[in-house]
């Protein structure tokens, strides 16, 4: 028995270990899925505390996958983990069962996985977990009381480091479409050999006071003595005819889209600055040399930004106060750009790079090395 107890132990020790630090990676990532739940069940007041309820979670499925591999204080952790799986199983269970969610966010934007297999892992963990409870005894700690303290408070200082840089510095790993490396316009098209989605055509006529449902192939002879109530596209077959970037559309304020005339730039900076949460003040001084750069070599600096007529006022005053400003999609705005501020060097619409403000000395080192266009930015 203790055998078994000691294997069940390591493989959700680890596995909640891996979950947790996959979303560490990322913490904003699991803060708006989050918000997706709460928006359909009407709890939109809890918004605010999802990136501090995401980094709390996260944190605690390291340190508990640690403690359960250490034995350590397995009495309090093996309570902590049941009360945990069952909040997991509810949730994937509901995002399964509801249809309206393509990825529960379990394992993050890196590994994602339909709510239906995200189910099972749950109900699988809540077995397995069940075990560990009421088998619990059969747990000793693998070291001393003293080195199984210090290497839990470690392990807590670790998990919320990574946090911490991922949300200040971008994450470790960058998992979405807009990666360095990428191509927007060419992840902005349906990838090749993708299955559109399968529809069957239904109507629905009446006659003699009962309603009947016929396919197009199998409408009646006798039609005219048909009342006709509806016609329904039936999904019978969901495709994955769906391009990687979606929302991707830049325009200034005539509302013209120029997405096309910016990702065929030859070299172009793009500063996405969410809601200015973080104050100019915050990235002026480093900014404000880069732009003088830019202009200095003819390449095209534009501001990306979800509320773009409060654009105007906060960079007042600035060197860059000349800038193109474009509006974007918010959602896609939250994709691409996971600091606020972000900044982006596109070649041809292809992401040579992207920062954080605090890496504005990075940017400014890269541009001084490229080259000067011939003609002046088309603004």
């Amino acid at each position: 028995m203790k055998v078994t107890v000691n294997i069940v132990r390591i493989i959700v020790g680890l596995l909640f270990i891996f979950s947790g630090l996959v979303k560490a990676n990322d913490p904003l990532g699991l803060s708006y899925k989050m918000q997706e739940f709460f928006e359909l069940w009407g709890m939109t007041k809890f918004n605010s505390w999802t990136l501090l309820m995401s980094v709390l979670m996260n944190m605690f499925e390291i340190i508990a996958g640690f403690a359960l591999l250490l034995g350590w204080r397995i009495k309090l952790f093996s309570w902590l983990l049941l009360l945990l799986i069952i909040f997991f199983t509810f949730l994937t269970g509901y995002a399964y069962l509801s249809g309206k969610f393509k990825n529960c966010g379990c394992f993050g934007d890196c590994i994602p996985i339909t709510p239906f297999t995200s189910f099972l892992k749950d109900l699988v963990l809540l077995v397995l977990i069940g075990f560990l409870f009421i088998k619990k005894n059969f747990i000793r700690p693998l070291f001393s009381e003293r080195l199984n303290t210090v290497s839990m408070l470690g392990v807590t200082v670790l998990s919320f480091g990574i946090q911490w840089y991922a949300m200040n510095y971008l994450p470790f790993v960058d998992c979405l479409p807009f990666k360095k490396g990428n191509n927007i316009s060419e992840k902005m098209k349906i990838p090749p050999g993708a299955r559109p989605d399968s529809f069957a055509i239904r109507f629905t006529y009446e006659k003699e006071g009962k309603q009947y449902e016929f396919s197009p192939s199998d409408l009646p002879s006798d039609l005219g003595s048909y009342k006709f109530i509806s016609r329904k596209d039936k999904l019978i077959r969901k495709g994955n005819a769906e391009p990687a970037i979606k929302g991707f559309s830049l325009s200034g304020v005539t509302g013209e889209d120029s997405t096309e005339i910016i990702l065929n730039q030859p070299y172009a900076i793009l500063f996405f600055s969410e809601d200015f949460s973080t104050p100019v003040s915050k990235w002026e001084k480093g900014f404000s040399k880069l732009y003088a750069t830019l202009k200095s070599k003819n390449i095209p600096a534009y501001m990306i930004s979800g509320r773009p007529n409060d654009a105007p006022k906060e960079i007042n005053g600035t060197s860059f106060s000349d800038i193109q400003i474009l509006k974007c999609d918010f959602t896609t705005i939250r994709t691409a750009a996971r600091t606020n501020p972000c900044i982006y060097l596109l070649k041809a619409g292809t992401i040579e790079g992207k920062w954080s403000n605090k890496r504005m000395n990075i940017v400014q080192s890269i541009v001084n090395q490229l080259p000067a266009t011939s003609n002046p930015p088309s603004q």
